[in-house]
């Protein structure tokens, strides 16, 4: 599946179309959520993680959708199920973020 780029104007109808979502917040001068990037869109491709839909969220440019899940630091990724945030985490490894994603099961 592909990564959908998200914006406030269509931040919550992703959230409400689909009951498992993993959001990856950045910023356009962050190195790491640069490098983050080609291990997302691989992950959102990953046949462990059918049925989950991967955002991608620019932070400084969507304050509704950062508030929504209390970014901190960047990068920053949120899961939500059926709308409703699960969990969260600021970090660049991988491993940290397949955890997040599990926790949608």
């Amino acid at each position: 599946m592909a990564v959908i780029e998200a914006t406030d104007e269509n931040f919550s109808d992703e959230l409400n179309t689909h009951s498992n979502v993993i959001v990856k917040y950045y910023a356009d001068w962050c190195g790491s959520c640069r490098l983050f990037n080609p291990k997302f869109k691989r992950l959102s491709g990953d046949d462990r993680f059918d049925g989950v839909t991967f955002l991608n969220v620019n932070a400084e440019k969507n304050e509704n959708a950062r508030k929504a899940a209390g970014v901190t630091n960047l990068p920053y990724f949120a899961v939500f199920k059926d709308g409703q945030l699960l969990d969260s985490v600021a970090s660049s490894k991988e491993d940290v973020v397949v955890d997040l994603i599990n926790k949608l099961n």
